[in-house]
């Protein structure tokens, strides 16, 4: 099976001093950056990218700290920050000439593409977000018994050491939990992509974990200083996920109205990893938000 984007170059490209990421681009036309979930990498995008590279130049990097990317050690609350990681893929596409450029995110990647939209508003033209919902938001919705479903953020929440040495004890059968229960349809993720998916997870425990423990630490501290001087996200917004809403009892419409005025918010019953699952779904969602 072929485990690169058809059609697509792969390059290295620097961000700062320390981090480069490993980057896929395919097509011509107006630029798309598409960001990748937990615990996956670039390629969990395979399908949604090779349709849109048919007239949009699609960007498809790695994260830091996933995939192929450089994996900085974590040397305070900033390096792996949402604004961090934001700031990433601002200078990567600066770095391929675009100043200005649509932006979607699954999972983790959705939360750097909040933060981007936040952040640079003058850079993200469009946002597209697929099944979260912001941080801070995130953390006030779990309560209960019903937070047992985001187990794995409190238990990556932890000061450094024991959730590194906890997972990496058993890496595979650890993110191999996610990609079996988050799933509604286990042939979107055939063997040889799951394995790609457990190899790059397991040799990035460390920086997985310091991209989680942000968001229980610095992420909310910006979102909530966001949340109190009023900012939003200011362009056209998707949004795609399940019923969360239902689930654990919230409006999850009316979470994202209040960061986003322009919303088009969908619902699906698709699993969690939808871009794989339904890839014609979630190009749908992006090229109906692109026309606005």
């Amino acid at each position: 099976m072929n485990l690169s984007i058809p059609g697509f170059d792969h390059r290295r490209i620097a961000v700062d001093d320390q981090v480069s990421l490993h980057t896929a681009v395919g097509g011509e036309g107006p630029p798309v950056v598409l960001l990748h979930g937990f615990p996956q990498t670039h390629l969990m995008w395979r399908h949604v990218a090779a349709d849109l590279a048919a007239d949009h130049t699609v960007i498809v990097p790695d994260l830091r700290g996933y995939g192929a990317s450089d994996k900085p050690a974590e040397t305070g609350p900033d390096t792996y920050s949402k604004r961090t990681m934001a700031n990433d893929i601002v200078t990567l596409a600066e770095r391929l000439g675009h100043h200005r450029f649509a932006l979607a995110g699954h999972d983790r990647g959705a939360l750097v593409a909040v933060r981007a939209g936040l952040d640079h508003p003058e850079v993200v033209s469009h946002l597209a977000i697929l099944d979260v919902v912001p941080t801070l938001d995130m953390w006030e919705v779990l309560h209960g018994a019903d937070a047992k479903v985001a187990f794995h953020l409190y238990l990556m929440a932890q000061p450094p050491g024991l959730p590194e040495r906890m997972i990496a004890a058993s890496a595979d059968e650890f993110f191999g939990f996610f990609l079996d229960a988050w799933t509604k349809a286990p042939e979107a993720i055939p063997g040889p992509v799951r394995e790609a998916y457990l190899r790059a997870s397991r040799e990035a425990v460390p920086s997985i974990v310091a991209d989680y423990r942000a968001s229980a630490g610095i992420d909310v501290e910006h979102d909530r200083a966001d949340r109190e001087s009023g900012a939003q996200l200011r362009m056209p917004v998707g949004v795609l996920q399940q019923d969360w809403g239902a689930a654990l009892g919230y409006d999850a419409a009316a979470v994202w109205r209040a960061w986003a005025p322009d919303l088009d918010h969908r619902l699906t019953g698709a699993g969690h990893f939808m871009a794989e699952e339904d890839p014609a779904l979630v190009v749908k969602l992006l090229r109906d938000l692109l026309a606005r």
